[in-house]
């Protein structure tokens, strides 16, 4: 796990590649890679990468980065793990290649001279990775399928800058300091910034799954990464090996727990093969004691079943207002979420760990959020209520009323007549007409023009129609994708940690698809997870399923919606330097 950067002239007019931005860039990223620095140029002036290392996979300078092939034709700096290393190592010795490192880095590498842009098909991991070829002049950039690992680039005064974090790109000096329009609405409207966009003008992120290929000066269009396929295991095999592929790693991996049902099945099946008993944690908060929003208890009773050496940390109203502006400085993009991984993974580095393992995108790969059910039910009531013209005729003043409460309410029968935009209603924040009066009329007006969050859900639909399935899609293309695996990225990598997510997995979604997602889709999640887990305590399935809570300094205010959007104009302030507007 690293930080990486990089700077390519694009024509013999483009200024030449100052050091000093490049390790600038590269240093504002130093809590991705405490363990060593490096930088490349290519000879012929027009490359340059740097590299911030997490050490994890062989912690020896051999695997430092950026790193050459033996024939100095191909020189790489990588973001994230490859699980499969191992394998794809031997095949390629097998084939005559002679490694001068135990790293997975060298392994790409390798892979990539021999195979190109398809070998990142076989790679079974997370990653951000760049590539330059000396030989062509090419530069390729490549993201995960699911973009666990961040990738940023832009384009200005004929040269391509490119990094792990919008905030360090920033500082090139080159960039436009500017808003992104569609970014500041897409922010409101969904709580996350959707990519491709950015909050920075200029600014793009390279879509999860893709490459991009630059040459000759010219900067290629996305393009997909085509997925491969092999022999297809069960459901509970699929999910133990996605797990266990998750283990790999030279230094001690950690277990994050909660009180749910999906960090418990990852402690579960990695205690099965971790060669000592892992440390594992929890949060748990003063404000909470007591009550059932405190995971605490339930935790530490999978703890001592699975008989892991736990971490509880106590955190109270005093110690969170004075490490939310931390927070806040640390948040490459405006979130109103991650405040909870941040000081989790700010325990997990108390504690010594690199790696820690989180049961996160359980609810989506298992279909287990209320948005399954509560999405195509509302589509269908809005197109009934659309159906009777009493109900239509009487909605606008019905919806003031009520709107006073619940805000998105006003939109149903405008947003709620298909699964993308009952979706959004489930989802968002704030509706379209609400940012007038938040952002001003113009600016909003702007906004919207760039950005139209039904028409991004119903690009993330696709042509799938079945209802739970299109659910699916909507959850791990948006929620999962914009909003919990970035919020996981920089928050983790404030502290140096690296966060892996075993049930965020290509290779798993693959076996799972296969199988129509059962035997979690019919019977549910907690019936999986007990025959997979048998032994957990009987009160992780019967506990009412809640989403995890930070008592947010601030304010209280009912309903927890409300909390959300008063403190996303607080976030907002923090990007765009200026007060929100109340509407």
């Amino acid at each position: 796990m690293c930080g990486i950067n990089g700077v390519l002239r694009l024509s013999a007019a483009a200024p030449p590649i100052d050091r000093a931005e490049l390790l600038r860039v590269r240093d504002a990223m130093a809590a991705r890679g405490p363990d060593g620095t490096g930088e490349w140029f290519s000879f012929d002036g027009l490359a340059a990468f740097g590299h911030r290392r997490l050490a994890i996979i062989d912690l020896t300078p051999s695997a430092g980065q950026p790193m050459t092939s033996p024939d100095g034709r191909f020189t790489i700096v990588f973001n994230g793990e490859i699980y499969n290393y191992r394998e794809l190592r031997r095949e390629l010795a097998s084939d005559g290649v002679v490694f001068r490192s135990q790293s997975d880095t060298e392994v790409i590498l390798a892979l990539f001279a021999r195979e190109g842009l398809a070998s990142l098909a076989r790679l079974r991991g997370m990653f951000a990775i760049a590539v330059w070829d000396a030989s062509s002049r090419r530069l390729s950039l490549a993201r995960d399928p699911y973009g666990i690992k961040p990738l940023y680039y832009a384009v200005d005064r004929a040269t391509l800058r490119f990094a792990s974090q919008v905030r360090a790109l920033s500082l090139s000096g080159s960039l436009s300091g500017e808003i992104e329009p569609a970014g500041l609405v897409g922010f409101l409207l969904w709580g996350s910034v959707p990519e491709p966009h950015t909050i920075r003008r200029g600014v793009r992120a390279l879509p999860a799954g893709h490459t991009i290929e630059v040459e000759n000066g010219r900067v290629g269009a996305p393009r997909l990464i085509a997925p491969t396929s092999g022999a297809i295991l069960p459901a509970g095999a699929a999910i133990e090996d996605s797990v266990r592929a998750h283990l790999v790693s030279e230094v001690p991996v950690g277990l994050l727990l909660s009180a749910g049902l999906d960090s418990g099945l990852v402690a579960a099946m990695a205690c099965r093969h971790l060669p000592e008993r892992p440390v594992s944690m929890t949060l748990a908060f003063e404000a909470f004691r007591g009550t059932p929003e405190d995971e605490a208890p339930l935790a530490a009773s999978v703890a001592r079943t699975l008989g892991t050496r736990h971490v509880e940390r106590r955190f109270t109203a005093q110690e969170l207002a004075d490490l939310w502006p931390a927070a806040l400085g640390a948040m490459d993009q405006p979130s109103i979420d991650g405040f909870n991984t941040f000081l989790v993974s700010r325990v997990a580095r108390e504690q010594g760990l690199k790696v820690v393992l989180s049961g996160l995108g359980g609810d989506e790969i298992f279909g287990s959020y209320p948005s399954f059910r509560d999405v195509p039910r509302w589509t269908r009531w809005a197109a009934r209520g659309a159906r009777l013209p009493g109900l239509v005729r009487a909605w606008p003043s019905l919806a003031a009323v009520a709107a006073r409460d619940r805000p998105k309410l006003r939109g149903f029968l405008d947003h709620g007549r298909d699964l993308p935009g009952a979706y959004f209603l489930r989802r968002g924040l704030f509706l379209p007409e609400e940012l007038p009066g938040i952002l001003g009329p113009e600016r909003a007006a702007e906004g919207l023009a760039a950005y139209d969050p039904v028409a991004d859900a119903r690009r993330a639909v696709g042509e799938v129609a079945e209802p739970w399935l299109a659910v699916q899609r909507l959850e791990s293309s948006l929620y999962l994708r914009n909003q919990l695996l970035r919020d996981a990225d920089w928050a983790s990598m404030a502290h140096s940690v690296e966060l892996r997510v075993p049930f965020v997995d290509a290779s798993l979604r693959t076996h799972l698809m296969a199988t129509g997602f059962e035997p979690a889709r019919t019977r549910g999640k907690a019936a999986l997870v007990r025959d997979l887990a048998a032994g957990l305590p009987e009160a992780l399935f019967t506990r009412r399923k809640s989403g995890f809570s930070v008592p947010i300094p601030g304010p209280e205010e009912r309903p927890a919606g409300l909390r959300s959007r008063r403190q996303s104009r607080e976030i907002l302030s923090a990007f765009t330097g200026a007060p929100q507007a109340a509407s």
